[in-house]
């Protein structure tokens, strides 16, 4: 049985390597894992749902979770199979590019046979589960039917789901096909946390309010629209808030930067914070973690929210 936690992040972990002058730098990185990792240092219960392989690269990831206190009790184990693989370049400004070898990597079969029944189990064991268009675009479209599947019963015994839609266009065959998966997600979200510039790729959003008008018509609550460096448009229930991030002007990298905010936010609402004051703590974590290269900053280097 699965053991009960506060949060459960489900998705794909990946090595990372990073191109650097002196050569090629090794680490793990993924969108939500890279949240679940800044929720537990910001003191969230949080467990980590995938599925791995049983090589040395996948045992060096769950230590590394362990280490951080992302639960992993109920990440799958597929004998034979091994985690994804990307690289990353950085240009001068600190925007990265991604270059992916993830077809036939573990995680995208998290949600067949034993290893599903698994994975169903803890997120029905959650208060709340977390999960991303990455998360989508890995899974076929039963895998993706099951976890729907899931998330209704979840809500039904009173969890909560939320998502940010993450839109990497060359993880889909088609737009139509992420289109109609992400549809089918948002109308069993509570909270989404998109990006406009993804939105806007995918959907066709004129602004960040068409973002808000588009995810509130499938009946998602609560709404915090990043805008990258410019300010977030929140919505919660019949309010809105505009809340701007602080300048950085020592941009390093901006890998996990929305991840970092995702964090941020989720810990603020968890703690009782309001939508608007959750939202510039998100900034606050996206701000720190644009100041350092990689996805998951140094521990002394989290600023202190609040």
């Amino acid at each position: 049985m699965a053991t009960p936690i506060r949060v459960a992040s489900i998705g794909e972990c990946m090595v990372e390597l990073r191109d650097r002058s002196e050569g090629l730098s090794r680490s793990f990185g993924g969108d939500t894992l890279n949240t679940a990792v800044y929720l537990s240092r910001l003191g969230v219960e949080v467990g980590y749902l995938t599925a791995l392989g049983d090589d040395p690269y996948s045992a060096e990831m769950l230590a590394a979770w362990r280490a951080e206190g992302v639960g992993v009790d109920d990440v799958a184990t597929l004998p034979g199979r091994l985690p994804g693989l990307y690289a990353i370049k950085t240009d001068k400004a600190g925007e990265r590019s991604f270059f992916y070898w993830r077809s036939a990597a573990a995680a995208r079969d998290m949600l067949k046979g034993e290893a599903g029944d698994r994975i169903e189990a803890a997120i029905l064991a959650s208060g709340l589960t977390y999960l991303s268009g990455i998360t989508l675009s890995i899974l076929d479209a039963d895998s993706r039917d099951r976890l729907n599947a899931a998330l209704d019963r979840l809500r039904d015994t009173g969890g909560r789901v939320v998502f940010d839609g993450n839109y990497r266009p060359r993880n889909w065959p088609d737009q139509p096909t992420a289109r109609k998966a992400v549809e089918a997600v948002l109308a069993r979200v509570d909270i989404a946390l998109p990006t406009y510039e993804d939105e806007q790729a995918l959907f066709g959003d004129a602004s960040p309010a068409d973002t808000i008008e588009r995810i509130s018509g499938f009946g998602v609550g609560e709404i915090a629209v990043k805008c990258g460096q410019k300010p977030a448009l929140v919505a919660a229930g019949a309010r809105q808030w505009v809340v701007a991030p602080r300048p950085v002007s020592d941009v390093v990298d901006t890998t996990a930067a929305g991840d970092a905010f995702n964090a941020g936010y989720l810990a603020a609402r968890l703690s009782g914070e309001t939508p608007d004051a959750a939202a510039a703590r998100g900034h606050e974590m996206a701000g720190a973690v644009i100041r350092h290269p990689g996805a998951i900053i140094p521990r002394d280097a989290m600023p202190r929210l609040g």
